[in-house]
């Protein structure tokens, strides 16, 4: 309830900005908050589902069940056009079908994102890299990076919703080394547009209650609890849309070990123009 309450603060807090006649004041919005903040609640129907255990190995019988009502909710939400926030591997993220347009539009508008920014995909399975992507490289080169924290920028196909980075012919694809996701892809069956939780140029989040002033924007907040990497770097996002070459655009949480890779086992070559 207390972060119910932070969150339907923040909420009135906006809507009340830069309107004459409306105030907001501490001492108003303690009358009677407990009663004000379950109202509010009700009306946003934001949903957070706690994940009772950080992996889906050695759960108990009631747990197993406790995930499989929240991958159900979640991938009903996501299928309904909705904005879900979600843990990963490597920091907090939002999540929508990346085929649905309105969607994707709903995700910048909650972030106040710059819609010349791109935004990745996340996937499940290996193999649906190629429905969304023009591969060039090795599949064993994905498989020794992915699921992983790590972003691969590839050339689009035709398949994905042109609507989704229209400005660009390159999408960055995941697939998070987090079983809860990796599930929540596999169950959808389309892939997921994902960026980090929270507002646009502000810190990265590894803790679900570090972006409760997004919640009243959301439909369903899973809580994974902490993310182990607190680095908050998010994913290492790196460019093999050029055959035999590869280019860092962010270095994220695993540069070192994805160079080695590319390097070291496969011989690509850095792209000069990050030399």
């Amino acid at each position: 309830m207390k972060a119910c309450r932070r969150a339907v603060y923040g909420a009135l807090q906006r809507y009340s900005h830069g309107r004459p006649g409306i105030r907001l004041d501490s001492c108003s919005f303690r009358l009677n908050r407990s009663l004000r903040s379950e109202r509010m609640c009700k009306e946003l129907k934001t949903r957070v589902l706690r994940l009772a255990a950080q992996s889906s190995e050695d759960l108990t019988p009631q747990q197993q069940q406790e995930w499989t009502e929240i991958l159900t909710a979640t991938v009903k939400a996501l299928k309904a056009g909705q904005v879900v926030a979600v843990p990963t591997d490597t920091i907090y993220g939002l999540a929508c079908v990346a085929q649905n347009s309105a969607a994707v539009r709903r995700v910048y508008d909650i972030k106040g994102r710059n819609g010349d920014k791109p935004l990745a995909i996340c996937v499940g399975e290996i193999q649906d890299i190629y429905r969304f992507c023009k591969v060039s490289v090795k599949e064993d080169l994905l498989r020794d990076l992915l699921p992983g924290p790590v972003t691969l920028v590839l050339e689009r196909s035709s398949t994905l919703n042109g609507d989704l980075n229209p400005f660009t012919k390159l999408i960055g694809v995941r697939i998070p080394d987090h079983p809860f996701m990796r599930r929540l892809c596999q169950m959808c069956g389309e892939p997921l547009a994902l960026t980090s939780a929270n507002i646009s140029a502000q810190t990265s989040t590894v803790a679900s209650n570090e972006f409760e002033d997004l919640w009243p924007s959301l439909d369903v907040v899973v809580d994974g609890g902490l993310i182990g990497d607190k680095s908050r770097l998010g994913s290492t996002v790196v460019d093999l849309s050029v055959c035999g070459r590869y280019r860092i655009i962010r270095p994220g949480c695993a540069l070192s070990a994805t160079v080695q890779v590319l390097e070291g086992k496969y011989g690509l070559l850095e792209d000069p123009v990050n030399q």
